[in-house]
């Protein structure tokens, strides 16, 4: 895990659940700035408090609860408690949550959650037990898991998402510009430069941009920037090229951004995904049971288990 002296991240993916990003985490003075993620979040707190911003209100998650947030849309996250928060998260795509949700639930149009807190001490036990699954190379547990979650999470908090229309003036200007951004990132124009582009004022833009993705044009590009160096690291690209092909100055700009969006620094994520790529199908990382299996042999001492443990999903376990 990636970590710097108490806190501590792993951000990875299992190749037996495509399209899910996991995570495991203990922060105490991490702050994420205003971000959005591609794919949901559902991150179960284990301990402490997470606070995080979420359309115009700080919401509070704290042990035994899950923060739920939809694709696209912009929140924070910083510790509410001086020894801050410990949690572990999947991050399913929208094919995956709507795969779920058409088999699952009655819902109509494009599933997402309606609270962006939800008190489940059940689902977060679900949440930790996928990713104790995935250490331990137990695809049919993670994959069964990861279902009963998603359907569980549906049923009790789930609803259609707004579909997001351009119908102002105002809307279709920031989309002009957000376009412009996605095309020219590595070179992006100014603000000024970018309105008289469109025929607007800066001022007029930045209102209607921020209105139309919840931040300014600065942030929403630093935001892109570090999904697309996402995409390039994905694939292989060495982190000081994936920096200055997303228009990053050097490494430690993209460095600094990428830790303050993902958790983890650039070098420490592209190594997970090199693991599960070369890694054969089977015990992908030992599990934490196995680590205190093999400490005990070795010094002769009998540890105690590291809860939660996955097992296998009993019978009765339902969504």
């Amino acid at each position: 895990m990636a970590g710097s002296g108490s806190e501590v991240a792993r951000h990875w993916r299992y190749a037996e659940l495509p399209g899910v990003d996991l995570l495991r985490a203990r922060y105490i003075r991490k702050a994420f700035v205003r971000h959005t993620h591609e794919h949901f979040v559902i991150a179960a707190i284990a301990d402490g408090l997470e606070v995080f911003h979420h359309r115009g209100a700080d919401q509070y998650a704290g042990a035994g609860t899950l923060a739920l947030v939809n694709p696209d849309t912009p929140h924070t996250g910083r510790a509410g408690v001086p020894e801050g928060w410990r949690y572990g998260a999947v991050y399913p795509s929208p094919e995956v949550v709507a795969e779920i949700a058409a088999e699952t639930t009655a819902l109509r149009g494009t599933p997402g959650f309606v609270s962006p807190v939800l008190d489940d001490p059940y689902a977060v036990r679900l949440v930790h037990q996928v990713l104790r699954a995935t250490d331990e190379g137990n695809a049919l547990a993670a994959d069964t898991l990861l279902r009963v979650a998603v359907t569980r999470l549906l049923r009790l908090n789930g609803g259609p998402l707004p579909q997001r229309a351009v119908r102002t003036a105002g809307g279709r200007i920031a989309a002009r510009a957000r376009a412009v951004l996605e095309e020219r990132m590595a070179g992006p124009p100014t603000l000024e430069g970018l309105a008289a582009d469109l025929g607007t004022s800066p001022f007029a833009l930045l209102r209607a941009f921020r209105d139309a993705y919840g931040m300014p044009p600065h942030a929403w590009l630093t935001d892109a920037r570090v999904r697309r160096a996402r995409r390039l690291l994905d694939a292989g690209t060495p982190p000081s090229e994936a920096a200055v092909a997303v228009g990053f100055t050097d490494q430690p700009h993209l460095n600094r951004h990428f830790a303050r969006i993902v958790g983890v620094p650039p070098g420490a994520y592209q190594r997970e995904r090199k693991n599960v790529q070369d890694a054969p199908r089977g015990l992908l990382v030992p599990s934490e049971g196995w680590q205190n299996r093999q400490l005990s042999q070795r010094s002769g001492a009998r540890t105690s288990p590291t809860p939660p443990s996955s097992g296998t999903p009993s019978e009765s376990a339902s969504p």
